[in-house]
C-alpha cells in the first residue's frame, strides 16, 4: 500500500506539473508579455491564488469527481492508474500543441472506470455533459456581445501603456509617506495596469478551483490521502510547472493574446474566469481552456461583425453622396473625403476575417468532443482488462 500511495502522489505531481505549465501561461502570459511582472513573480503569485482557489471553491469539484460520478469510492490503485493516463494525455496534447480540456479528460477517465465496474452514475454524468454543451455557447455569446457593443467604447477609455520610469513612487513630503504616480505615469496607465494584474490573479484563482481537483480527486476518494494535504500537493505540483515549463508558455500565450490587444486579453480572462468560477462553485468539472477559447472566438466574431456592418453602412453613405453630387446637392469636396474613409474601412473589413476563423472553431470543438470520449474508452479498456478495483 505504501508503494501504491507513493505512485499515486507521483502521478498527481505529474498531472499538476503539466497543468501548471499551461494554466500559468494562460493566466499570466499577457501581464508578462506587457512587461508588468517578471516570470518568477508571476509563478509565485500563481501558487498563492491556485491554492486559494483549490482550498475554497475547488472542494466542490473534488467532491463531484471523487464521489459523484461513480457509486463506489476510487481506490488508491485505480486513482493512480487514472492519473497516469490523464498525465500522459495532457503531455501528449502539449507536445502536439492541442489545447486539451483537462477537466473533460478527467471526467471521461473516471466515467470509463465506472463503465468497466458497473458503478457509473448516469444522471450525474448527464448533468455534467449538459453543462459542457451549454458553456461554449454562453462563452461565445458573452464574448460576442462584448466585442460588438462594448469593446469600441472600452478601447477608447482603457489603454495599457508602459511609460518610462516607475509606475508608482513613495511621496515623503507629508507627515506619513504616501504612494503617488510615477514621473511619467498617467491615471489611465495605472488603471489599465491594475486591471491586467487583477485579471491575472482572478484567472489564477479560478484555475486553482477548476484544476486542483483534476490533480487530487482520484487519490482522495477512499480517504487514504486527506483532502487538505492533497490540495497542498496539487498546488505545489502546479507551482512547479509554473516555475519551469510555464516560462515558455507565458511568452507564447502572452504574444498570441496580446496580438489582439491587451484589452481583449483582459476581457477574455475576466469573462472566461467568471463563467468557469460559477460552474466550479456549484461543483461542475469544467474546462477553463474551453471557456477561454470560446470567449476569444466570440469576441473576435463580435468585433468582426461590427466592422462589416460599419463598412456596409459607409458604403451606403458613399452611394448616397455620389447620387447627390450628380444632382448638384453636395459639393465636390464631400466626394473627395469619402474615398479615403472607405479605403480604410475596406481594410478593416478585410481584417475582420482574421478576427473570426471558423476552421479554428471546428478544430477546438472536435478536440473537446473526442477528448473525453477517447479518455473514457481507454479507461474502460484498461480497467476491463485489469480489474484493479473501483
Amino acid at each position: 500500500m505504501t508503494l501504491v500511495l507513493v505512485i499515486g502522489i507521483i502521478a498527481s505531481v505529474f498531472v499538476g506539473f503539466n497543468i501548471g505549465g499551461s494554466s500559468t501561461g494562460i493566466a499570466w502570459g499577457p501581464a508578462v508579455e506587457a512587461g508588468l511582472v517578471r516570470k518568477t513573480t508571476a509563478a509565485g503569485a500563481m501558487i498563492f491564488f491556485v491554492f486559494l482557489g483549490g482550498w475554497t471553491i475547488g472542494r466542490n469539484v473534488i467532491d463531484t469527481l471523487s464521489n459523484g460520478i461513480i457509486t463506489s469510492s476510487i481506490s488508491i490503485e485505480s486513482g493512480s492508474a487514472l492519473l497516469l493516463c490523464i498525465g500522459l494525455g495532457i503531455l501528449l496534447a502539449n507536445v502536439i500543441g492541442v489545447p486539451v480540456a483537462t477537466s473533460m479528460t478527467t471526467v471521461g477517465s473516471i466515467a470509463g472506470l465506472g463503465l468497466a465496474t458497473g458503478t457509473i452514475r448516469w444522471a450525474v454524468v448527464g448533468e455534467i455533459v449538459v453543462w459542457w454543451l451549454v458553456t461554449p455557447v454562453i462563452s461565445f455569446w458573452a464574448g460576442a456581445v462584448i466585442g460588438r457593443y462594448l469593446y469600441p467604447s472600452l478601447d477608447r477609455r482603457v489603454r495599457v501603456t508602459t511609460s518610462r520610469g516607475a509606475l508608482l513612487r513613495i511621496d515623503r513630503d507629508g507627515i506619513l509617506p504616501t504612494l503617488a504616480l510615477g514621473p511619467n505615469t498617467t491615471a489611465q496607465e495605472l488603471l489599465g495596469t491594475a486591471l491586467v494584474l487583477v485579471s491575472a490573479c482572478y484567472m489564477a484563482f479560478v484555475a486553482g478551483a477548476s484544476n486542483v481537483p483534476n490533480v487530487v480527486a482520484p487519490v482522495v476518494s477512499d480517504g487514504v490521502v486527506g483532502g487538505d494535504a492533497a490540495i497542498g500537493i496539487g498546488t505545489i505540483a502546479i507551482g512547479l510547472g509554473g516555475f519551469t515549463i510555464a516560462r515558455r508558455t507565458m511568452e507564447s500565450v502572452g504574444s498570441d493574446l496580446t496580438e489582439m490587444s491587451l484589452l481583449s486579453a483582459v476581457l477574455v480572462m475576466l469573462t472566461a474566469a467568471t463563467i468557469t468560477g460559477i460552474l466550479s462553485f456549484i461543483g461542475i468539472p469544467i474546462s477553463l481552456v474551453m471557456a477561454t477559447v470560446m470567449t476569444i472566438v466570440g469576441l473576435g466574431w463580435g468585433r468582426a461583425s461590427r466592422l462589416v456592418v460599419e463598412y456596409g453602412e459607409l458604403r451606403g453613405n458613399q452611394t448616397n453622396a455620389t447620387e447627390s453630387v450628380k444632382t448638384g446637392v453636395v459639393a465636390e469636396k464631400a466626394t473627395e473625403n469619402h474615398p479615403p474613409t472607405i479605403a480604410r474601412n475596406e481594410q478593416a473589413a478585410t481584417s475582420a476575417t482574421e478576427l473570426f476563423d471558423p476552421g479554428s472553431v471546428a478544430k477546438f470543438t472536435s478536440v473537446w468532443i473526442l477528448g473525453p470520449c477517447v479518455s473514457a474508452g481507454l479507461s474502460y479498456a484498461f480497467f476491463a482488462v485489469l480489474p484493479i478495483g473501483g
